[in-house]
């Protein structure tokens, strides 16, 4: 089994979607020991955003791009290698003003390439990341889940499902910034969720 970990927090530390997300690794090794597992933290290591020089280059025939045009696809060619090789894919998002962190929506732009990781047909658009799950552990301040305010449930469920990934457990800590007793409980709920969404 390979495991891709992705991390999304801006914090460096102390970052709840971080810890739970490593959990969820952890969870996976103890069902595969020889598990192969790469991390990309995204806020450590942030990627480059989707921007016209970007596009320029990737709307440019490989044998004619410049040196600073192979060098900027190379980045988002990465990413693809690493999402395309793994079985398992962990995301760790934390909930930011009722969205994704702007490093997450780099990384879902970079490996979103047509005729990679999905195609168009005439019965509409097929994903081309088959055959994998994922478990995304989200972290948010208060109460969001099944509510309108709860954006990030279906944006990640309908973007996975674009690439074809469609075997999806969704993990969530919530009301982490409502006191303590709503955090220790928010945490405790997320670990057992956890135990349940790697073992589904």
């Amino acid at each position: 089994m390979n495991i891709l970990q992705i991390n999304s927090s801006a914090r460096a530390g102390n970052s709840y979607s971080t810890r739970l997300a490593d959990a969820a690794v952890e969870q996976l090794r103890a069902h595969q020991p020889a598990a192969a597992i790469t991390v990309r933290d995204l806020g450590r290591t942030p990627h480059p955003m989707l921007d016209e020089t970007t596009l320029n280059a990737l709307f440019t025939p490989a044998e004619a791009r410049t040196l600073e045009q192979q060098a900027r696809v190379a980045l988002d060619d990465a990413l693809i290698a690493e999402i395309q090789a793994a079985d398992v894919l962990v995301l760790g998002v934390p909930m930011y003003n009722f969205s994704v962190p702007a490093q997450l929506k780099n990384w879902i732009d970079a490996i979103s390439r047509v005729g990679v990781t999905f195609r168009y047909t005439e019965q509409g658009p097929e994903g081309l990341l088959k055959g994998k799950k994922a478990v995304v552990v989200q972290t948010r301040g208060g109460i969001h889940r099944n509510s309108p305010t709860d954006t990030l449930t279906p944006y990640l469920r309908t973007f996975l499902g674009f690439v074809g990934i469609t075997d999806v457990q969704f993990v969530y800590a919530e009301g982490l910034s409502m006191g303590p007793d709503a955090e220790r409980d928010g945490l405790a709920e997320a670990y057992a969720q956890i135990e349940q969404a790697v073992s589904a």
